[in-house]
C-alpha cells in the first residue's frame, strides 16, 4: 500500500463536516462551548477537515476525526492539560455534560460517514 495513502484519512472535506455539524445543532442539540470545522490537509495535501470543540467548562479541547484511511470509526481526543484541574461538583456535571455531547456528535459524524460512504458512487465532487 501506498504510504501516502496509509497517512490519511477517509476524505471528508471541510465542506462536508461543517453541513453535517450544522445538521447536528439544527436537530437540537446544545453545545455548551465553541464547536468548529478547522482546515486539515492530508498527505497528499486533500481537504479533510478536523472538528473542534473547545469546552466551556476546563481549558481544554476535544478533536474529532476518522481513525484513518479506509476506517468507517472515528475517535475523539481530548487535549491534555498541564496542570490539575479543580472543580465544584456542579462544575463537574457541566463538564460531564459537555463531554456527552461531544461523544454524541461523534457518533453522529460517524454514522453520516458511513452513510456517505454506501451512497459513494453517486456523488459528484
Amino acid at each position: 500500500m501506498n504510504d501516502e495513502i496509509e497517512d490519511s484519512p477517509p476524505r471528508r472535506s471541510r465542506d462536508q463536516l461543517k453541513a453535517w455539524v450544522q445538521e447536528f445543532r439544527e436537530q437540537g442539540h446544545v453545545v455548551a462551548g465553541n464547536l468548529k470545522v478547522v482546515d486539515q490537509e492530508d498527505a497528499d495535501g486533500q481537504d479533510t477537515g478536523l472538528v473542534v470543540m473547545n469546552l466551556s467548562n476546563t481549558k481544554a479541547s476535544v478533536y474529532m476525526q476518522p481513525r484513518g484511511y479506509d476506517e468507517p470509526l472515528w475517535e475523539a481526543t481530548l487535549t491534555g492539560r498541564p496542570d490539575d484541574t479543580t472543580l465544584s461538583p456542579h462544575e463537574m456535571a457541566s463538564l460531564a455534560a459537555e463531554l456527552v455531547v461531544a461523544g454524541n456528535l461523534c457518533s453522529f459524524l460517524q454514522f453520516k460517514s458511513l452513510e456517505w460512504d454506501r451512497q459513494s458512487g453517486r456523488h459528484t465532487d
